[in-house]
């Protein structure tokens, strides 16, 4: 899991019809195994209904090494010129089986309903534990979920479950009936991904992968969210 001090390498894409930016930011810390050593020391627990699994506040001073990149990245990219607030920082583990998930939980999902709400998800694991997935739902066409557009979203999918039923009990990857895959990044270790917290996605679980909480092995991950409305 160790790698060497290598510097940041930022890639910019923009994906679908509403040509939403993710920013792709490889070798993102200096030394992400000293996250992996804290977050072994934490006690994890449930948080909520939505995320299937466990989570751990995380110190978010850890970010100040990277804190001219991430100031770069949201200027340039999401043209964030004033400062940002954190809301919040945590390390997640996903450790619900696919058999146990409820109906949300199969679907992909939004963040918030605010464009200056801004995601910032760090692996700190590698590619057997999948990735995040970006999608466009097919009967609106949404991509992202604005306020504006939630009523529309909400009874669109309330129709859709009374029309077909719910969702099959497992975690949503590729296209399926009622969403279109736009988009995919795989996990690796020391990757980050900075986007809107509006855009429709959801974590790629492999079937193989096993949903253990031990943060050493498991589907280990840095969730951050900045909010730019201050």
């Amino acid at each position: 899991m160790a790698e060497q001090s290598l510097q940041p390498k930022v890639t910019t894409h923009r994906h679908g019809a509403e040509r939403q930016p993710v920013v792709v930011i490889d070798h993102f810390l200096p030394h992400p195994e000293a996250l992996v050593t804290d977050a072994c020391s934490r006690s994890f627990k449930p948080i909520g209904p939505y995320y299937p699994g466990l989570r751990s506040p995380a110190d978010p001073n850890h970010l100040a090494s990277a804190g001219e990149l991430l100031e770069s990245v949201l200027r340039e990219v999401f043209g964030i010129t004033r400062g940002v607030r954190l809301v919040e920082c945590h390390y997640s583990l996903v450790t619900t089986p696919p058999d146990e998930l409820a109906p949300i939980q199969r679907l992909p999902h939004f963040d918030t309903t605010d464009p200056g709400r801004i995601a910032l998800l760090h692996f700190l694991c590698g590619a057997e534990h999948g990735g995040t997935r970006f999608y466009r739902h097919r009967q609106t066409g949404f991509e992202t979920v604005t306020s504006e557009r939630f009523a529309r979203y909400r009874e669109a999918l309330h129709r859709e479950a009374a029309d077909a039923g719910l969702p099959p009990a497992r975690y949503c990857a590729g296209d399926t009936r009622q969403f279109e895959q736009i988009a995919a990044h795989q996990a690796c270790f020391n990757r980050a991904l900075v986007y809107r917290g509006f855009n429709l996605h959801s974590g790629f679980i492999p079937e193989s992968m096993t949903f253990t909480a031990d943060p050493a092995a498991g589907r280990l991950t840095v969730n951050t969210f900045l909010d730019a409305n201050s």
